[in-house]
């Protein structure tokens, strides 16, 4: 019962959905995702470690950075399911849509140089 509430909690918010949804296409940098998403770096932390509680996405740190990353397959059934349906349901999204176009623009800018501007 507890991860099943972790994993609801954690998708009943649109920043939340955006960032699993970024996410499939491999792992972001916070950097790139505070970029991607015009939000202060605390907000999308506090975001990402909602979504790393409930087991749907993966944590490394690297120096001063932490990367996320879809959860793999020891993530709880659960977890796994929830990304394929939301996957499935918000692939087409106006706002996925236009996240997928923003995180192209993301990708090609430098990352030490996008990370700096956030330390």
């Amino acid at each position: 019962m507890r991860s099943f509430l972790a994993i609801t909690k954690a998708l009943n918010d649109q920043t939340r959905l955006r960032t699993l949804l970024a996410l499939r296409g491999g792992e972001l940098c916070l950097c790139q995702l505070v970029e991607l998403f015009g939000l202060a770096p605390s907000t999308v932390s506090k975001h990402v470690n909602i979504l790393h509680e409930a087991g749907l996405v993966d944590r490394r740190k690297e120096g001063r950075w932490a990367y996320f990353k879809l959860a793999g397959r020891e993530a709880p059934p659960a977890a796994r399911r929830a990304i394929r349906w939301i996957t499935d349901c918000l692939a087409g999204d106006a706002v996925v849509v236009g996240d997928e176009t923003k995180l192209n623009c993301v990708m090609e800018q430098d990352l030490d140089e996008l990370c700096e501007c956030y330390s």
